[in-house]
């Protein structure tokens, strides 16, 4: 896909990977809306990208009211959507027997619900242009268990169940589906694992993960890439050691 012109909407996009994919596609040429559960810190990711091609609208993925509202919103102020990016993402790193009912509901809620009503209302806007990208970021998490993030895992293989169903789904209307698998990441996310000194070279950075993901974006229009996996050259599994309080 050509981004110039393009509407992208980006979820979780104040900080980390949502941050550095919004810089990438602006300067791809494209036009971004991000959104984003923390208002200050949305205002000012919109502020220090200084551009007339970007807005940011506050959203709490949970909600279908504010996902609705997200995507009225950039449909009327920048134009069609292209890309949509289910980015926002939230952890607890616990014992199963520590976890809390809302501890789960929100990690079940904002994970997994919040990345199906992100599709659903990206695939209402791109079947009408028969053409649209979609990416869900999903994490290794979903494709091995690890342990205190055994919740975090759960959704996150929800997610990629999800995710190849919908695949399917979309393909009938020339709309494609693509799940990413980052490993470690260096941002707020593994702060923990930072603060017992997990060395900082076995973390990729948002931008890592943010030109995997632009560059899968601008495949040709005939080629679909449904998964891709994300690991630094220095990732090791992480171990119950790491995450210990």
């Amino acid at each position: 896909m050509n981004l110039t012109d393009k509407v992208c909407v980006v979820t979780g996009a104040a900080r980390g990977i949502g941050y550095s994919l919004a810089k990438q596609l602006l300067a791809a040429g494209a036009k971004v809306m991000l959104s984003d559960a923390d208002e200050k810190a949305l205002e000012e990711a919109v502020k220090s990208l200084a551009s007339d091609r970007v807005i940011g609208i506050r959203t709490d993925v949970r909600s279908e009211v504010d996902i609705a509202a997200l995507t009225a919103e950039a449909e009327s102020r920048l134009g069609p959507i292209a890309v949509w990016i289910n980015n926002a993402g939230v952890a607890r790193h616990k014992l199963i027997t520590e976890y809390t009912e809302a501890d789960i509901d929100w990690m079940m809620d904002v994970n997994y619900k919040g990345t199906i009503l992100g599709c659903k209302y990206a695939l209402r806007s791109m079947q009408e242009q028969r053409a649209g990208h979609i990416i869900n970021i999903i994490s290794t998490a979903g494709l091995t268990g690890v342990p205190t993030e055994s919740v975090y895992c759960g959704t996150k293989f929800a997610v990629r169940g999800f995710t190849q169903a919908l695949q399917e789904e979309a393909a009938q209307f020339n709309v494609r589906v693509s799940g990413i698998y980052p490993g470690g990441v260096n941002t707020g996310f593994w702060d923990i694992a930072r603060e017992q000194k997990s060395p900082v070279e076995k973390y990729l950075t948002p931008d890592d993960v943010a030109n995997a993901i632009v560059s899968v974006i601008q495949m040709d229009d005939n080629c679909v890439t449904h998964e891709i996996v994300l690991r630094s050259m220095r990732d090791a599994n992480f171990t119950l050691q790491e995450f210990e309080q």
